[in-house]
């Protein structure tokens, strides 16, 4: 599979940016309270960065960097999950 196919069938920059978009319209429809104000800082801070982190990565020069990068937006996904 050529590069070109490969990133049209997993589009990882359209579907993190559409995730990034969905955490925000989450987080304004919480309730505004003390405590919901910190969890949505929290939630727009780890889900948005997964995009940004994945951006990172498709820039890197090496595989090792790449891996490195790819683990941070791993780390930022099971944070958003929680």
């Amino acid at each position: 599979m050529t590069k070109i196919q490969n990133s049209k069938q997993y589009d990882l920059e359209g579907r993190t940016l559409e995730f990034s978009k969905r955490i925000i319209r989450l987080s304004k429809a919480l309730p505004k309270n003390t405590i919901n104000f910190r969890l949505a800082d929290q939630l727009i801070r780890s889900g948005t960065s997964i995009r940004a982190n994945y951006r990172e990565a498709n820039e890197t020069e090496t595989k090792k960097d790449f891996k490195f990068r790819i683990r941070i937006c791993r780390k930022e996904g099971k944070e958003t999950i929680y």
